[in-house]
């Protein structure tokens, strides 16, 4: 069924609106994923302040033509969505671990990051970027090496001396 031009005119203003709210853009090939997939993933995105749209790829590309976003935009292949949030790498995360559990029909195939396009190795690069608690963690560790190295050197050190003065 044709999509009327009011119609057309909505989506690609919808879109419009993604690109602007959105710090970052996922574009995501879900091809041979059943409805209630669709549905999980978008309950999981929104859940967690993160939106899932749909829309025909001339649309999207009409939208991101006038966004005149950096870089070249990516072969939109297939069937094609965009999941956008506030967070800069929320959405980005959420979709690679989707795509974990349903590698077979869903991919990552590009993105907007940054104000630019960025291609699906890049955004696969950045899902895998530990989140800010487990970044937290990993440096209070580092700093908290050294310290820990310390005290049981001097710990071992106080025991010797305890066995030759016993």
């Amino acid at each position: 069924m044709a999509i009327t031009k009011e119609k057309k005119i909505e989506i690609v203003g919808k879109v419009e609106d993604i690109i602007k709210k959105g710090k970052s853009l996922v574009f995501v090939n879900f091809h041979g994923l059943t409805v209630a997939g669709i549905n999980e993933l978008r309950r999981l995105l929104q859940s967690k302040g993160m939106g899932y749209y749909v829309a025909k790829k001339t649309l999207i590309r009409r939208a991101f033509d006038k966004a005149k976003i950096e870089g070249e935009m990516p072969e939109l292949d297939g069937e094609v969505a965009i999941a956008y949030g506030e967070d800069a790498l929320a959405p980005i995360k959420e979709i690679y671990d989707f795509h974990k559990k349903n590698a077979e029909v869903i991919k990552i195939i590009g993105g907007v990051f940054e104000g630019a396009f960025a291609p699906a190795e890049k955004m696969l690069t950045l899902a895998k970027i530990p989140s800010r608690e487990v970044l937290y963690a990993q440096f209070l560790n580092v700093i908290n090496s050294p310290i820990q190295g310390l005290v049981i050197g001097l710990d071992t050190i106080a025991k010797k001396k305890e066995e030759v003065g016993a």
